[in-house]
């Protein structure tokens, strides 16, 4: 009977790092796969899923796949062919990888919406031996539309396991002093990078509906008290809290980063640095969104410098806070 039992590997820990999620490439047809994988999921739209189908497939997702392919195209890595979110969440585990460099540990990365999924990345590190997987959502500031739904994921992939590894979903990490310190840095580097002195830097974070705010959804405070924590360490320069990347016609958390952009040159503030914290990679909602669209509002409406400080990618210092962070599940 034990010669017949199949082969298991065994003994082994994984680590999973998941980020947002990507298209395959530029295209109409991938960008819409994308947008329809990410705008299904309840958590992101919480509105009446029969009335959301109909806007969804009907309106949405029949004109803008154009806009968002003409985003994507303007900050894709021809280099290399891929999405920076992609190929920066690959260095990281890259990295985490080198800097772990134990033989039992096997450190991976995935998407919550697009490739690779969380789902086939799971079995990947099953079938590899891994007994125990950690996994590490890419969101310093928790909200039920990231963190959580990324926990659904995984949740789901382990209901059709017939035997499952343990698990550790890493929580939150807005407060810790290695991210609020990397970010510091950031802001240094980018200082000694420029000419000028910036009259205010704007923390953009991506935004939420603001009735999900008022259901309880903590994220909000998580990205102000990110912004104290910063300012707390560094008082060389104003730094205040805006929203970015709101969709529909819904009220979202204010103040908009796009309206700010617009209206600070009209009250004086001429030259303006922007961080983006709420993303551990640089992808559209920085690049395209910020860096072209915003510097674009910005010195049309009287602005004269702008600049973007990248976001933590895969910087050293960016490393040793994701090693901290899974260490004690090790």
């Amino acid at each position: 009977m034990e010669k017949d039992h199949p082969k298991v590997k065994f003994g082994k820990t994984g680590i999973l790092i998941v980020n947002l999620g990507t298209p395959d490439s530029t295209n109409w047809w991938d960008i819409r796969k994308y947008l329809k994988e990410f705008l299904s999921d309840r958590r992101v739209i919480e509105v009446n899923p029969i009335i959301w189908s109909i806007i969804l497939n009907l309106f949405i997702l029949s004109f803008r796949p154009s806009k968002t392919s003409h985003a994507y195209k303007q900050i894709w890595r021809k280099e290399t062919n891929e999405s920076p979110l992609l190929y920066f969440t690959r260095k990281q585990a890259t990295e985490l990888r080198k800097k772990i460099a134990n033989e039992k540990v096997i450190v991976d990365f995935a998407m919550r919406y697009g490739n690779p999924s969380i789902n086939s990345r799971l079995h990947f590190l099953k079938e590899e031996g891994c007994e125990n997987i950690v996994v590490l959502p890419l969101y310093p500031q928790y909200a039920a539309a990231t963190t959580a739904t990324v926990c659904d994921e995984v949740y789901r992939s382990l209901m059709k396991m017939r035997w499952q590894p343990s698990l550790q979903i890493i929580p939150h990490y807005e407060s810790d002093p290695l991210y609020v310190e990397a970010l510091i840095k950031s802001i240094d580097k980018k200082l000694k990078e420029i000419s000028w002195k910036p009259d205010l830097i704007i923390a953009s974070y991506h935004g939420i509906p603001k009735s999900y705010f008022s259901k309880g959804d903590p994220y909000h405070c998580y990205c102000h008290k990110t912004t104290r924590l910063v300012r707390e360490k560094f008082d060389k320069i104003e730094i205040q809290t805006t929203f970015q990347s709101r969709f529909g016609p819904q009220e979202w958390l204010t103040p908009y980063t796009d309206k700010t952009l617009e209206d600070l040159p009209k009250k004086g503030t001429k030259n303006l640095l922007v961080i983006c914290p709420g993303f551990a990679s640089d992808c559209v909602e920085t690049l395209e969104e910020i860096n072209i669209q915003g510097r674009k509002s910005f010195l049309e409406n009287g602005g004269e410098n702008f600049d973007l400080v990248p976001c933590l990618n895969d910087s050293s210092d960016h490393i040793r806070l994701f090693q901290k962070l899974v260490s004690k599940y090790l």
